[in-house]
């Protein structure tokens, strides 16, 4: 069995005692599974986009390899490059380089930079000192004009020196191995690693879900909504749905696992030593 990546993203905690749970806690317990890197979102300008500054020095300084996520937002390419300069300096190795959102309160003046663009952007600053990430969406991202538009996208990140994608969480097998199938027809070689979120609160996710155009199949969906108040069940049966998601995509060929982990221990902690039993990442 080939070795399978495994990573996992946190956000910047808003709160100290968020904070402190994060990296005296949530990071040291998941750290134990031994993962590639582990990979920080970012807001955009302000002290959002400060919050992710500390958030990764935090994590690189306990020896862990951290890959901050980049988009322009209001951000202008001077500040942009004292940030790729500064985290040259830091010795950070990664970054996950997104096209992202415009942040609230903005007016929605500034056109947002392409992923793409970004990506020429960071090799044109720091040539190959970083390996980037970037975004896939094997259901289709919610403003691309068509399936093939949307891969033909994604190329263009590649084409611009882009070294891996990873995906919109998705619970549908068949939506990511079309996908990474069509990929491939369109001439992308490099990896795409499925991006996959737990099932621990139906409401947030349908939200969630709702907002970023990611699909939950209708019988998925009714089984959900069917647990009510009941969150233990949920939680567990979503524990159990996932983890055989995870095992059929590695099984499939997917050269990974990236995990959402909403900066929480579990689910994630025991699917992963789930998969571990399996034979998955036992190298790592």
């Amino acid at each position: 069995m080939a070795t399978q990546q495994l990573s996992y993203e946190f956000f910047p905690p808003k709160t100290d005692a968020g904070r402190e749970k994060l990296l005296s806690l949530v990071i040291p317990t998941l750290i134990t599974t031994n993962p590639a890197y582990v990979s920080v979102t970012y807001g955009a300008g302000g002290s959002t986009r400060d919050n992710t500054i500390g958030t990764v020095s935090a994590i690189h300084e306990l020896g862990i390899e951290v890959a901050p996520h980049l988009s322009f937002g209001t951000d202008s390419e001077d500040r942009m490059g004292e940030l790729l300069r500064h985290y040259q300096t830091m010795g950070i190795k990664r970054l996950v380089a997104l096209r992202g959102d415009l942040p609230s309160g903005s007016g929605g003046s500034q056109q947002l930079v392409y992923a793409s663009e970004l990506v020429k952007f960071i090799r044109a600053q720091t040539g190959d000192q970083f390996t980037i990430e970037v975004a896939a969406y094997p259901e289709i991202h919610p403003e691309a004009k068509s399936y093939s538009a949307d891969i033909e996208n994604l190329k263009r990140k590649f084409d611009a020196g882009a070294d891996a994608a990873i995906t919109q969480y998705f619970f549908s097998v068949d939506a990511y191995t079309s996908f990474v199938d069509s990929c491939r027809q369109m001439g992308i070689t490099k990896p795409i690693y499925p991006g996959i979120m737990p099932i621990t609160n139906y409401d947030n996710l349908a939200r969630f879900s709702r907002n970023c155009g990611a699909d939950i199949p209708r019988w998925l969906d009714k089984k959900l909504a069917n647990f009510g108040s009941d969150n233990a069940a949920l939680t567990l049966f979503g524990q159990t749905f996932i983890t055989d998601l995870c095992q059929k995509l590695l099984a499939s060929g997917a050269p990974g696992i990236h995990f959402y982990t909403m900066n929480q221990i579990e689910p994630i902690m025991s699917i992963v030593s789930e998969l571990k039993r399996a034979g998955y990442f036992a190298s790592q």
